[in-house]
């Protein structure tokens, strides 16, 4: 696919070693394994150019993750870094606490016409995990303000990622995640996801299965008190665990069950919108209509942060009544910067018809990755869109899987490195059992699918003789 990057010599003399030992001095990143850099030096990016990303040392490697769900329209797009500037110079802060600037009434206005159904308000925050805490937020007070404020719980799925605030990672179902910050918020209860490959019940039928997964929801709702739930979270294909697609009409079934209740269906698109399945908004693909939509990532393609809260007209009519008010904001949340490039990355969007690329070469990426299904390692590959999970086994007869040892060993001793160092970054993931997981810019076509099958294959061939 064409693209236009920004002119770059790429001739900046970096001191390497200098920049690994201010990292490992001053630097704390994010979910890392500090210990890791005692004595290594730290991978240290330093350019991206279309679907590529350069190191401090020169070497080039294929961004198979779009930074982290987030690099859409690709690396190093001068248009996108000129309408940061342009409105920098223009208006580089104003917040929205009771006054408003173009910027971020341009783009409420133009996501609100994206959006399905009566979804035409906008809440900005600065991420994804806000936005979740914005909606848990926004879910409570309506209720309170509608007459029927026990209504305050939330039903999540197992090992699904919604956040790092307290409220966002009460929702997430990973436990790992949250022991060290327990007590979290109290309310948050769990159901099972739609890992089709290890379905506990229904295994040979898809669609009996989504039933069932989406009845637990309806029971979790009646066990917990139908009058005590204010909403369901869930993302139209799950992230963590690796990529768990919705069975046919799971979500359909879901949005029934959220209706009988009266309880709000919240999905979580901060990775599922702009594009990433082949539509504006996750929930288009699946055919259902939410009450709120929480976004980020994709919104700039990653060139300034910014997230948001999408609310139906019916959920935000009682907050615009009388003197009520959301007592609720962030300083940075719809920045004029971030807004702009918003603005000018969904013009992206329409010109180079990112979303139709997309859907057109889906298939192809699936059936590129769905070779390795030949080797032992590979139990199962499963996604939508630009958006994939390759599940890795001890025993593809059994779906037998590795221990936490064998997982550390193959999966951070091994595999994560083993990638990058192939030219490839993309994540090796033991949220749930352990797969290698695929989010690439969504400018990418046949060539690249087959260079990341190429570097799969041999780096997983490698593994499985390790073990």
């Amino acid at each position: 696919m064409t693209t236009t990057p920004v002119e770059t010599s790429g001739t900046h003399d970096f001191d390497g070693d200098g920049l690994s030992a201010k990292a490992r001095d001053h630097l704390w990143m994010h979910f890392t394994r500090m210990s890791s850099y005692a004595e290594a030096a730290v991978p240290t990016i330093v350019r991206g150019e279309g679907a590529r990303i350069y190191d401090v040392n020169g070497r080039e490697y294929l961004d198979g993750l779009a930074g982290l769900f987030v690099v859409q329209a690709g690396h190093g797009r001068e248009e996108l870094a000129r309408a940061a500037y342009d409105q920098a110079k223009e208006l580089a802060f104003f917040p929205l606490w009771s006054y408003a600037h173009p910027p971020a009434i341009d783009l409420a206005d133009r996501l609100a016409s994206y959006a399905p159904g009566d979804l035409n308000k906008v809440f900005f925050t600065t991420g994804g995990g806000e936005a979740v805490e914005t909606a848990w937020k926004l879910a409570k007070q309506y209720f309170k303000l509608v007459g029927k404020p026990m209504k305050h719980k939330v039903i999540s799925r197992a090992v699904a990622y919604h956040g790092t605030p307290q409220g966002a990672l009460s929702i997430t179902g990973i436990p790992d995640a949250k022991k060290y910050f327990e007590p979290l918020v109290p309310g948050a209860h769990k159901v099972p996801n739609t890992n089709f490959y290890r379905a506990p019940e229904y295994g040979d039928d898809l669609e009996a299965f989504g039933r069932w997964a989406a009845d637990q929801i309806d029971f979790a709702i009646e066990m917990e008190g139908p009058d005590t739930v204010a909403a369901v979270f869930l993302e139209p294909v799950q992230n963590s665990g690796g990529c768990f697609t919705p069975p046919p009409g799971y979500f359909q079934r879901v949005r029934e069950i959220c209706d009988k209740h009266d309880v709000l269906l919240v999905s979580d698109e901060v990775i599922c919108a702009f594009g990433r399945l082949g539509t504006m908004f996750g929930c288009d693909k699946f055919g259902y209509v939410p009450d709120m939509i929480t976004c980020a990532k994709g919104m700039t393609s990653g060139y300034s942060p910014i997230g948001a809260c999408l609310v139906s007209d019916r959920i935000a009519a009682p907050f615009y009544q009388g003197d009520v008010s959301f007592p609720h904001g962030y300083t940075f949340g719809g920045h004029p910067v971030s807004a702009a490039v918003a603005m000018r990355n969904l013009d992206l969007f329409e010109r180079e018809g990112l979303t139709q690329h997309v859907l057109q070469n889906e298939g192809a990426f699936r059936s590129t990755l769905e070779k390795l299904l030949d080797l032992p390692i590979v139990g199962d590959v499963r996604g939508d869109g630009y958006f994939y999970g390759i599940e890795l086994v001890k025993d593809k007869t059994t779906k037998e899987t590795f221990d936490d040892d064998e997982s550390e060993r193959l999966l951070r001793g091994f595999m994560s490195k083993a990638l990058f160092e192939a030219g490839l970054y993309c994540r090796a993931d033991d949220r749930g059992d352990p797969v290698v997981q695929l989010s690439p810019p969504l400018i990418i076509g046949q060539p690249e699918f087959d260079e990341i099958e190429g570097v799969l294959r041999s780096v997983l061939t490698e593994a499985w003789a390790r073990l």
